[in-house]
């Protein structure tokens, strides 16, 4: 896995000098899907839906625990990035922490400073439906030395996202999107969190969507 995602970068790196850049980011859809989250050893951080409000910018990611596969994390989480706050949801025993969000990129799109990589095929470009064209945007997170890679599809639809983490990278993963929210009750607070407070941050601390992987 580690390997691949080394061929990844490195296709990225080499292409690089055939970057339009005239090119400007752009910001996904609404959308319905499931992601997958990968880490740098093989390991399986977490898989299941997602469901996510460009225009609310609001995210629900829940991992799928019937899913056949052994995870190291089962989460339930709600990002409000324009609130700056996220809430770790218990479904099970009705319960809810609410914490502070310290970071708003997350890998269901591209942030306005990434910079235009280059256009690659996964798959052929030269066999009827058996290639994909994909842009390669990079970057690095906000205020931090991780470096991040980002695929999405000609109509901004994300593909993948790389993050380069001293420990490692993740690698996330979509698939099976729908441009449609199905069920616009998982952006809305569940009513065990209305109650919660706010958490205080240890020092240190800084939260993200990717950092819950981690």
């Amino acid at each position: 896995m580690y390997a691949a995602t080394l061929a990844l970068v490195l296709v990225c790196w080499t292409a690089t000098t055939l970057a339009d850049h005239h090119h400007h980011p752009c910001h996904s859809p609404n959308m319905t899907g499931f992601m997958s989250v990968v880490n740098s050893k093989g390991e399986m951080k977490g898989v299941g839906s997602f469901t996510f409000d460009t225009t609310a910018r609001r995210l629900r990611f829940k991992t799928n625990d019937s899913i056949s596969i052994n995870t190291t994390h089962s989460l339930d989480l709600l990002m409000l990035f324009d609130e700056g706050i996220f809430y770790e949801i218990d479904s099970k025993n009705q319960s809810c922490e609410k914490k502070s969000l310290h970071m708003t990129v997350h890998p269901l799109d591209i942030p306005d400073d990434a910079t235009f990589t280059a256009t690659i095929n996964i798959g052929s470009a030269v066999i009827e439906g058996e290639g994909l064209k994909t842009n390669i945007w990079t970057g690095l997170l906000p205020d931090s030395k991780v470096a991040y890679t980002k695929s999405v599809t000609m109509g901004c639809l994300p593909v993948s996202s790389i993050y380069f983490y001293e420990s490692g990278a993740l690698i996330f993963t979509v698939m099976n999107i729908e441009m449609e929210i199905k069920d616009p009750e998982q952006l809305v607070v569940p009513s065990c969190c209305q109650a919660a407070a706010l958490e205080e941050t240890p020092e240190g601390t800084v939260h993200s969507f990717m950092n819950e992987f981690i």
